[in-house]
């Protein structure tokens, strides 16, 4: 991944500070270049806390819930995100970036005769953040494959806005915390099965059901990058980019967890694996078994 720095203007993302690498080692050679290329115009990291979240189960996961309280979470997965944008108002240049991670949860509960049994649930996490992206009123047009056809009628509508697109990178959250409620208990967030797209539901073995006795509520660490860029041509000087150290500013007040807040960021989960091989290794051996 590359990121591209415009050495006579001055951005909001000239103000991060990139630390994959020390200063010292692993320089990248720089050259000036003409390319079309989506320019990074603002971009933050954040650890967030998504705490008490209700999980839809399956009929056969809530069938277990109501004859076991002894459960754990095994592990989780994001299987699909929704990002949304939209500007804010009176703030030219600046968007929010609406993020929705639905997330996979395999639990395992004991049953009578110390029997083990594992069954699956969705839950929803929603964050927002406010971003920098620019203004243009440029309109794009782009060659379509039949372009070079001469008498190929064109599509009705062939051009785009030259708007910001939001990019999210993120690791399977951490499973900080699973409780079994009762229904009069209060959870943070309750989610109804038609939140749940079609195709979500499909990643589980079973149909999501939201009933009205026992529920799962879990709590979950997520750390991401969040990035807005912009197609555009630049005469530039290409540099390896790494994960900036801007914290993300949130859109509304949240109340993080405390443990969460104190770990550390995986920075070299997003960081380019070192591909270097030891010298007088010239000829490394390939595929499995050799």
């Amino acid at each position: 991944m590359l990121f591209y720095k415009i050495e006579k203007e001055t951005y909001t993302m000239l103000d991060n500070r990139f630390s994959c690498f020390p200063s010292d080692k692993n320089q990248s050679k720089s050259e000036m270049v003409c390319i079309e290329a989506n320019r990074i115009l603002d971009s933050c990291r954040d650890k967030d806390c998504f705490e008490d979240v209700k999980v839809l189960l399956t009929d056969f996961g809530n069938d277990i819930l109501e004859h076991t309280t002894n459960i754990r979470a095994k592990s989780a997965c994001i299987t699909w995100t929704y990002i949304g944008i939209d500007p804010v108002r009176f703030n030219r240049g600046f968007y929010t970036v609406t993020i929705k991670f639905y997330v996979k949860i395999v639990f395992e509960a004991c049953l009578c005769g110390g029997r083990s049994q594992e069954f699956e649930g969705v839950a929803v996490l929603e964050k927002k953040v406010i971003l920098y992206g620019s203004e243009s009123n440029v309109n794009m047009f782009k060659s379509s494959p039949d372009a070079s056809d001469y008498c190929a009628i064109p599509e009705p509508c062939c051009s785009t806005k030259n708007s910001p697109v939001a990019i999210v990178e993120v690791v399977d959250p951490v499973i900080l915390n699973t409780k079994v409620r009762e229904p009069e208990e209060r959870c943070s967030c309750c989610c109804c099965c038609n939140d749940i797209p079609e195709s979500i539901s499909s990643v589980v073995s079973g149909r999501l059901s939201d009933t009205d006795g026992r529920y799962i509520s879990v709590s979950l660490g997520i750390f991401s990058v969040i990035r807005l860029v912009r197609s555009a041509q630049y005469l530039i000087n290409a540099t390896e980019y790494c994960v900036p150290d801007k914290e993300c500013v949130s859109s509304e007040d949240d109340d993080p967890c405390a443990i969460f807040r104190h770990m550390a960021f995986p920075t070299q989960e997003f960081c380019p694996p070192d591909l270097t091989l030891p010298k007088g290794d010239h000829n490394p051996k390939c595929g499995c078994g050799n």
